[in-house]
């Protein structure tokens, strides 16, 4: 395996940490991408991951702004190298009815799970294609697929991951860059942990493998799609959700 670059948008989150383990086990040198105000909480993680033997680089940046976005990608390029394999992680939730959602709330889920596809990608694949090769990853949801009582902007923006990832797929076959999507079910974190457990154990029925998945199921997951030896597989999405919902 040679020892490309790659960003994880998010990547200091629950998801977002196991991706990066898993794309330095595959032998790539990881940097994680995290908002600017989150610079302590960074370098605290950095320094965990560094104790079990993951040697992370960290990038500050808020993907929602496409200005933000161009900056941190031209730090990691002069510190770190051309980025060969992007990974966006990047989300928020804002859930609510319809009807008594705040414009700001639909506008920020859009932005920060949406737009910044366009605000990280559409800076990457240039050079990407120029080099022939590259890997883009992008973190859907199964709530993207069927929708979600509630979560009509997560949905929607979910949602819009998936053509995303296909148009852009056929643009950049020819140039040996992969894009592909995958579609987490719900996952054992810190936020569904936080549920209350009548309505864990009801989230819980509904999937037929009867359990949450872990972070490092979804992260083995995006990682074979950014293996060297995945070079035939584009525009597809890779559900990873236990059975909670098949197509």
């Amino acid at each position: 395996m040679s020892k490309r670059i790659a960003l994880v948008t998010g990547g200091i989150g629950g998801i977002g940490t196991e991706i990066c383990k898993a794309l330095y086990n595959q032998g790539r040198t990881v940097v994680a991408g995290h908002l600017p105000q989150e610079q302590q909480q960074a370098e605290e993680w950095k320094k965990n991951l560094a104790s079990e033997g993951f040697q992370f680089e960290i990038a500050s940046g808020d993907v929602s702004s496409f200005e933000s976005t161009t900056e941190m990608l031209a730090d990691i390029t002069s510190r770190v190298g051309p980025i060969s394999i992007v990974v966006n992680c990047a989300g928020i939730t804002r859930d609510n009815f319809l009807k008594k959602m705040p414009q700001e709330d639909w506008q920020a889920v859009i932005n920060t799970n949406l737009n910044s596809l366009f605000n990280v990608s559409r800076q990457v694949v240039e050079p990407m294609g120029d080099s022939g090769w590259g890997r883009i990853v992008n973190i859907s949801s199964v709530n993207g697929q069927k929708g979600q009582f509630g979560q009509t902007n997560y949905s929607a923006a979910k949602a819009g991951v998936h053509g995303f990832t296909m148009a852009l797929a056929q643009e950049m076959a020819r140039k040996k860059v992969t894009v592909n999507s995958v579609s987490p079910g719900y996952v054992e974190t810190r936020m569904t942990a936080a549920v209350p457990e009548e309505i864990r154990e009801q989230i819980i029925a509904q999937v037929p493998m009867g359990r949450m998945a872990q972070p490092a199921e979804i992260g083995h997951a995006v990682a074979f799609l950014c293996d060297d030896d995945s070079s035939y597989l584009t525009g597809i999405n890779l559900p990873v959700n236990g059975g909670l919902y098949m197509s």
